[in-house]
């Protein structure tokens, strides 16, 4: 009975699942997307990103994200609190480049990017086929791409199951992944 009563526990625990936040063995399998970006770069992701050396996960801490930020695109240039989104209340650090980090609870839940001043944006990249500024036409054909019909905030597609964005005058003009304060 007392081998019964193990095994069930063992079995409950192993069906747990801790959301979208990778498991240590994932993140040191290579099955999720982990790649070191150059010393001076920020990457996106769908997932997180990768600050230079350090890679956030969706779920890091919201202090040591913009640290790593800050290191690669200089101090936030602005913090709004909203706490009427109804994903929950959310903290949302702005960046040179157009680049805004969102977070709950301290937690890092989402980022999105937009069309930057020429040469603001040079130290982001998006680990996907297409970044902003990208033609609709190579949008269409990009891995991943589906338009999302009947959205209420204009021309917006996803790529694959993370990240989103808008276009707007035939080219990507935000792209976005995780959490976010979009009012549909």
């Amino acid at each position: 009975m007392r081998l019964a009563s193990i095994g069930l526990a063992v079995l409950f625990l192993a069906a747990c699942d801790s959301g979208q936040v990778p498991s240590p063995a994932d993140r040191m399998s290579g099955d999720v997307p982990v790649d070191i970006a150059d010393a001076g770069l920020v990457a996106l992701h769908g997932e997180g990103l990768v600050a230079g050396p350090e890679s956030f996960f969706f779920a890091a801490g919201q202090n040591e994200v913009e640290g790593a930020v800050a290191k690669i695109l200089g101090e936030p240039t602005g913090r709004s609190e909203i706490a009427e989104c109804g994903a929950g209340a959310m903290t949302i650090t702005s960046f040179a480049g157009e680049l805004s980090v969102n977070f709950q609870s301290g937690s890092l839940v989402g980022w999105n990017v937009g069309a930057s001043a020429e040469g603001e944006g040079d130290k982001i990249q998006i680990d996907a086929d297409v970044s902003v500024g990208t033609p609709l036409d190579q949008l269409t054909k990009a891995n991943g791409y589906a338009p999302i019909e009947g959205s209420t905030l204009g021309n917006e597609f996803a790529l694959s199951n993370t990240m989103g964005g808008f276009v707007e005058d035939g080219k990507v003009a935000a792209l976005y992944a995780g959490t976010q304060c979009f009012f549909r």
